[in-house]
């Protein structure tokens, strides 16, 4: 069920935007095809664990669950994710969540690197533009 309700999202926000032209998002560094290739991307493969609109889970996702893990944090840009590079964001891609304590899966042989900055291209798409230049700020393209 939540799936479809991801698919709805998908279908709102692809209805509102013109990826024909490749125009750029204004100030970002993605353009408005890669978020739209990215939203459909995150709906298949990040949108159970993060939430349809990057959320995460509900409850505090700096609290280890009762099996020692971290669940998935919000990507909204109300966690940590903006503190992170694309370098780092893509990496963590690939390598899952393991390496810091998590149970995300590890997408290297998945996603390749496009779809992968795509991904974050949809992300960020939630962070408002203070997170979003507080992250170009601390190296964010780096």
């Amino acid at each position: 069920m939540q799936k479809i309700g991801v698919l709805i999202l998908v279908s709102f926000f692809l209805s509102y935007c013109d990826s024909s032209t490749g125009e750029s998002v204004e100030g970002r560094w993605y353009s408005v095809e890669q978020q739209e290739a990215g939203a459909i991307i995150y709906a298949e493969h990040c949108a159970e664990c993060h939430g349809e609109k990057a959320q995460g889970q509900p409850g505090d996702w700096r609290q280890r669950l009762a099996d020692g893990s971290f669940p998935p944090p919000p990507l909204n840009g109300s966690a940590h994710t903006w503190h992170h590079a694309l370098s780092l964001l893509v990496s963590t891609i690939d390598r899952g969540g393991a390496p810091v304590g998590g149970k995300m899966p590890a997408f290297e042989s998945v996603l390749d690197s496009r779809q992968k900055q795509q991904v974050v291209a949809w992300i960020q798409g939630f962070w408002s533009e203070e997170i979003y230049q507080q992250w170009l700020k601390m190296g964010g393209l780096d």
